[in-house]
């Protein structure tokens, strides 16, 4: 295993698109949590044993909205489980949002080893904000990367999105240039997605939701792939750009189809071969760790087969695309022997590059990704 996720699934706020694993943090039993969390660690760490982990990222949820006492134990139960297990290389990621950090934790999180921030921001627009359920404002996200920045956190990542209620292509544009002026060193844009069981779905069911059009999102990507570029963000994968030197090792794990620890209520992981997905309900996580019952709802060995699919619409997220040598030491087949009808349809739209090297999306095909992903579905 390369990489670990932590999950905290606690939020101040639930936001209207978000269909992630959180709870609302007003009387959860945090310390609880933390206590069965470090368990989960020592357990899978004596079952699955790593040498050197590459990445670490805790996720949520929110994991700044502990308080700081909270925060503190939860990068001690970090150091002393899984830091040891890397080098002074790790990427140690923790996501936050604007409103949610003040100095005190700033510093913990400086004290921690901590060496990357993922700031939800979405957008920089009042009522775009508002519409999207989120409680920062601009002036936060500004605040928040200053603070940053006089910590000497020089690995900042902003999140972005796209195709949101009362966007216009004019103030996502705006969104854009807001965050640029910033001069952080990743941006992760994303359109949005409406998920089940989430605020946005039920106004969806009632005609009540109202998105730009198709044609005006698709645009909007198109707008923010070009200013990143002109600006030294250089796209390495669908939804994600960077300075060169500063690509999410962590994330690139994933689509490099690397397997990962997960830790926590509801996180995936992919381990020894098998997916794994953990008890999603915080209290039933809790109870089955500290009663040393099996706290993971799913389990899933991958075949050969399925290796193969997920190493292609995985991989095909990178603007790289897919290495067939990799491939090839990996499944000890020709990608182009394996998917050979695929590869020749997919080509006659313009949706690949198929060269002796590599497969990889076409500028088109970035825009029509999921079609391109679903074919290597068998």
């Amino acid at each position: 295993m390369k990489g670990a996720y932590i999950h905290i699934p606690f939020c101040e706020h639930i936001c209207h698109y978000c269909d992630f694993n959180k709870v609302f943090l007003h009387r959860q039993p945090v310390d609880d949590y933390l206590t069965s969390l470090e368990e989960e660690m020592k357990i899978t760490l004596k079952t699955y044993p790593t040498k050197k982990l590459q990445s670490i990222y805790v996720g949520g949820g929110t994991p700044t909205a502990l308080n700081t006492l909270q925060l503190e134990r939860l990068l001690g139960i970090i150091k002393s489980n899984l830091l040891p297990l890397t080098d002074d290389n790790v990427e140690y990621t923790f996501e936050a949002n604007p409103d949610g950090l003040d100095v005190e934790k700033v510093r913990v999180l400086k004290e921690g080893r901590v060496n990357r921030l993922s700031v939800g921001v979405q957008s920089f627009q009042v009522d775009e904000l508002k519409q999207i359920g989120r409680t920062h404002t601009s002036e936060h996200v500004e605040n928040i990367v200053s603070l940053l920045k006089e910590h000497e956190f020089n690995n900042i990542n902003i999140d972005l999105m796209f195709g949101l209620p009362t966007q216009t292509l004019d103030s996502f544009k705006n969104s854009i240039e807001r965050a640029l002026s910033l001069q952080i060193q990743h941006v992760s844009a994303y359109s949005l997605i409406v998920e089940p069981k989430t605020v946005f779905y039920n106004l969806q069911n009632k005609g009540k939701l109202h998105l730009p059009p198709q044609e005006d999102e698709a645009t909007m990507y198109e707008v923010l792939m070009e200013k990143l570029d002109e600006n030294g963000l250089k796209q390495y994968e669908i939804s994600n750009f960077a300075l060169p030197g500063f690509e999410s090792k962590h994330n690139l794990l994933y689509w490099g189809n690397e397997e990962y620890y997960g830790f926590g209520a509801g996180a995936h992981s992919y381990v020894n071969g098998k997916r794994k997905a953990n008890i999603g309900p915080v209290q039933k996580y809790i109870d089955a760790v500290n009663h040393q019952q099996r706290f993971t709802s799913s389990e899933q060995v991958i075949s050969k087969e399925e290796k193969m699919e997920e190493e292609m619409f995985l991989g095909l997220r990178k603007i790289s695309g897919v290495s067939k040598k990799v491939f090839f030491e990996r499944y000890n087949v020709t990608l182009d022997e394996v998917y050979s009808k695929q590869l020749e349809d997919l080509l006659d739209k313009g949706l690949i590059v198929n060269d002796v090297n590599h497969v990889a999306l076409t500028s088109k095909g970035k825009l029509l990704g999921n079609e391109v992903f679903q074919s290597f579905l068998l």
